[in-house]
């Protein structure tokens, strides 16, 4: 336990010098691997090809893919009209445009960075011409990117099933709650604060019945996605797995039907998806030999015990374990968090006899705050370089945003209908 702690702390210590995530995660590894001679160091580079073998996790290029060439095929800009034609005339104006579209994109794309970077450059310069803040429209991109791991087919739940072994079409379906709740909620705050400022509410005449049927049929083929692969995993037609794939035809397919991807942006699109998916599976082999070293030294059995042990209420487990993630999130990017704790947390959980699929949603919806969280939250970082929002005004502006964020939090945790009622109905 002794030599696990050491690399425990050369880890934090890499991170906080911002050391890339994977190089700090390998370096903890690496110290315990220096220290302990009579473990074989080949089981070291054993384990990160071990971690990156996971058949689930083939998922991943695949719905990477598959979103970027929905971002060629001229989807985005259709997606975006059917949201302007729908809320132009709701207080906010293109603020809940911007919250909307995150939640019908992230039903396609998968990625939070990629949504608030594409929002940041298409929606914020028109929000400030509307008359909006630039530290207002920047908080909104940013944080409305949260809802995109929380709706299928994201990222995030692909690697929280095969880490803990939970059906990941279940948790795709578990998603739209918590997204629906994000959503539904932001819009609310983001209407009342705009109606409080004075900030633009219209963004065309009045809406007709024309209007709203072109936009969208012309929306409707992107947003038939999320159906299809729900639908086609709940029915038994593929697996998680092989919905990445279909992804990828459909959106391809779309690319034909709008004649607006060409070869290029097909060879554009997969050299993006190399690279995103290099990053993700370096982190998660990384990750997987630290989550190794973690289970030969019987930590999660005596983290489980401890726990246990010391605390007779889930409930306050559950509070505990929320307090532990917000701060983690703050400092650790969330895959890697998401791979050496929830080996350490979901036996716990399940000791304590919570359901997996609200645990898992309650996990992951605290690793989507510490995207927004300073020091190190990502998503303030992309949506800032490309708005130019200084990182003082833009935390200024997030604060009703993030007690909003908590009040969605606890209601995941204590109430579990936000989580697997969908579930329920469904499976």
């Amino acid at each position: 336990m002794n030599v696990v702690a050491i690399a425990s702390i050369v880890m934090l210590i890499l991170l906080f010098l911002k050391v890339p995530v994977f190089a700090s995660v390998l370096g903890g590894s690496m110290t315990y691997f220096a220290l302990m001679p009579n473990v074989a160091t080949r089981i070291f580079a054993q384990r990160i090809i071990a971690g990156m073998e996971n058949i689930p996790l083939l998922a991943i290029p695949f719905f990477v893919c598959a979103g970027v060439f929905m971002n060629y095929s001229g989807v985005t800009k259709r997606v975006m009209n059917f949201c302007e034609v729908i809320l132009g005339g709701v207080p906010g104006g293109l603020a809940q445009v911007n919250i909307l579209l995150s939640t019908l994109m992230g039903g396609l794309s998968g990625s939070n960075l990629a949504d608030a970077a594409m929002e940041a450059k298409m929606l914020v310069p028109e929000m400030e011409k509307k008359g909006f803040s630039k530290e207002f429209s920047s908080v909104i991109t940013a944080v409305s990117a949260m809802i995109t791991p929380l709706i299928p087919p994201g990222i995030a739940m692909i690697i929280y099933g095969s880490i803990a072994g939970v059906s990941i079409g279940k948790l795709f379906v578990a998603g739209i709650g918590p997204g629906l709740l994000l959503c539904i909620t932001m819009m609310i705050l983001a209407g009342f604060i705009s109606a409080k400022r004075g900030y633009t509410t219209k963004i065309k005449s009045k809406l007709t019945f024309y209007d709203f049927l072109k936009a969208f049929l012309a929306a409707l083929p992107p947003l038939c996605l999320p159906v299809i692969i729900i639908g086609g995993i709940r029915f038994g037609i593929f697996t998680p797995t092989e919905a990445g794939s279909v992804a990828i035809v459909y959106s391809l397919l779309l690319g034909l039907l709008y004649k607006e991807m060409r070869f290029k942006d097909i060879l554009q699109g997969i050299k993006e998806t190399i690279c995103t998916t290099a990053s993700i599976m370096l982190i998660v082999g990384a990750a997987s030999s630290f989550a190794w070293i973690l289970t030969r030294e019987q930590v999660p059995q005596k983290v489980t015990e401890f726990i246990v042990g010391s605390i007779s209420n889930k409930y306050a487990f559950l509070m505990i374990v929320n307090f532990l993630l917000l701060f983690i999130g703050m400092f650790i990017e969330g895959n890697a968090a998401m791979i050496v704790l929830v080996p350490l947390l979901a036996p716990v959980a399940k000791a304590y006899n919570i359901n997996e699929i609200q645990f898992a949603m309650t996990f992951i919806f605290n690793m989507a705050i510490g995207c927004v969280t300073p020091p190190m939250g990502t998503l303030i970082f992309v949506t800032c370089g490309i708005t130019k929002c200084k990182i003082k005004d833009f935390i200024k502006e997030c604060i009703p945003f993030y007690f909003l964020l908590f009040g969605c939090l606890l209601l995941l945790t204590f109430v579990p209908f936000f989580s697997v009622g969908i579930v329920n109905l469904f499976f």
